[in-house]
């Protein structure tokens, strides 16, 4: 009927005209606030992502250097295990003979010194890499608890505008704060 210059307005259309007329509303601002936060929320979980998978690498290279380790040391066994049947076979050669077992037990000796130090040193580089784990994972308790609270904001907000109880708002401000502030100490410890 509008061709007529008459027109016929809806109640949701008045409803609407009379929102756009007083300015941005509750629904306005918990539509912007829920956008920063999802946008926030995203952010830390993919830190929270990274930073797991970071101490799980450094975990995997103590498991890595631990078997290596292990490994070492019963190299180590087998030497000694040889150099002890040396020392028995020294004890029962006749004269001629015990010069070469002397040798023996001298070179399964000095392979064990050097296999006992490799072994060492792979213990160290596993206790080195469990505790860059270690450190790695710390500030990913952090960001689990910001997005948790970021995640209870964004609920709150939503609630907030289906319900239009503007003291839930303030609830959502402070579960975000608090995120935010979590997800802080997380990016800086």
């Amino acid at each position: 009927m509008s061709e007529h210059g008459f027109h016929v307005h809806g109640a949701h259309e008045h409803a609407v005209e009379h929102e756009a007329q007083a300015g941005p509303g509750l629904a306005q601002y918990v539509a912007i606030f829920t956008a920063i936060l999802s946008t926030v929320g995203a952010i830390v979980s993919y830190q929270g992502g990274a930073t797991q998978n970071e101490a799980m690498l450094y975990k995997n290279e103590a498991v890595l250097k631990k078997t290596q380790a292990s490994d070492q040391w019963n190299f180590y066994q087998a030497k000694s295990s040889k150099g002890h049947l040396m020392e028995l076979a020294l004890e029962l050669a006749p004269e001629g003979k015990k010069d070469y077992y002397r040798q023996q037990i001298e070179k399964y000796n000095l392979e064990k010194k050097a296999i006992r130090e490799k072994a060492e040193a792979l213990e160290k580089e596993s206790e080195k890499a469990n505790e860059l784990s270690e450190r790695t994972m710390h500030p990913h308790h952090k960001q689990a608890q910001a997005m948790t609270l970021i995640q209870i904001a964004i609920s709150l907000a939503s609630i907030t505008a289906l319900t239009r109880k503007r003291w839930l708002f303030s609830l959502a401000l402070i579960a975000a704060s608090g995120g935010m502030a979590l997800w802080g100490m997380a990016f800086f410890a």
